[in-house]
């Protein structure tokens, strides 16, 4: 099963990555935004790309992206379908030269992911899927090869970690997580592609208790989905993109929807709000 509209995203995402890798690793000038936030012509570069694609495939359909995300919330709240897109997820990592960035794209209904891509532009990697629709990860020749989670680990937990952003709840949480299920190995990865990981088997868990941004989840979030992971707040609800004053997620936790220990992993979080 596939969404129409899915391969002319992909086809998006792929440009909009081409665009911003002459800019990689050639000491672009970097911009702090008002909250502190860095951004760069590749940034600018990709946004451009997709914003311009995303509202000829259907002008009905809004972009909500994060270069351009001062839309007021009268006027979101009364979307029903939009795109919300990071024309660079893990600009750090783009600035510090390493591949660890992707171009994400996901279309919402109703506050819900329908699909999403995530593409990387050094090697031509994408990653796309959605709830009930399945996951692939194809690569630069566009081949493409369905990707399913593992339900349990291979050996110890392997957990996924952001190269740049934990907190102290966090770092209690994977604490409380190697007293109860024994030893972990940490996966450090930047962007979206901690998602894939889990999405294409290769890790087991991704919790987040720190700050993150809808745009930085939503397109992986419809990969795990279709995958057969989830995304969840720390009560067990799905992670949802409805309309609100703040573009901030709640903490979260990504794992396979079939895991024996997501019960465990919600009660050590919880303990930690």
């Amino acid at each position: 099963m596939s969404h129409p509209l899915l391969p002319a995203v992909i086809d998006l995402v792929r440009a909009a990555g081409a665009s911003a890798l002459p800019y990689w690793r050639a000491d672009v000038e970097v911009i702090e935004k008002s909250d502190a936030s860095p951004v760069t012509a590749a940034d600018l570069a990709a946004h451009r790309v997709l914003a311009e694609g995303l509202a000829a495939l259907d002008p009905a359909i809004p972009v909500l992206s994060e270069e351009d995300s001062q839309i007021p919330l009268a006027e979101r709240a009364t979307w029903e379908r939009w795109w919300l897109v990071d024309p660079l997820d893990g600009t750090k990592e783009f600035i510090a030269g390493s591949e660890e960035f992707t171009v994400n794209v996901a279309l919402i209904e109703r506050g819900r992911v329908l699909f999403g891509v995530v593409g990387q532009p050094t090697n031509g990697r994408c990653y796309y899927g959605g709830a009930g629709l399945g996951a692939w990860r194809s690569g630069a020749a566009g081949a493409a090869e369905p990707i399913g989670v593992r339900d349990t680990p291979d050996g110890v937990l392997t957990v996924v970690a952001s190269r740049r952003h934990s907190s102290p709840a966090q770092e209690n949480l994977l604490a409380g997580l190697s007293h109860h299920l024994g030893d972990l190995e940490l996966a450090n990865i930047g962007s979206s592609l901690k998602f894939c990981l889990l999405a294409e088997g290769e890790a087991d868990c991704y919790p987040r208790l720190a700050p993150t941004s809808q745009w930085d989840t939503a397109a992986a979030q419809g990969v795990l989905e279709g995958a057969g992971g989830e995304v969840l707040d720390i009560h067990g609800a799905p992670l949802t993109y409805a309309a609100r004053e703040t573009y901030l997620n709640p903490w979260f936790l990504a794992l396979p929807a079939g895991a024996a220990w997501r019960d465990e992993l919600l009660r050590l979080a919880r303990e930690l709000a």
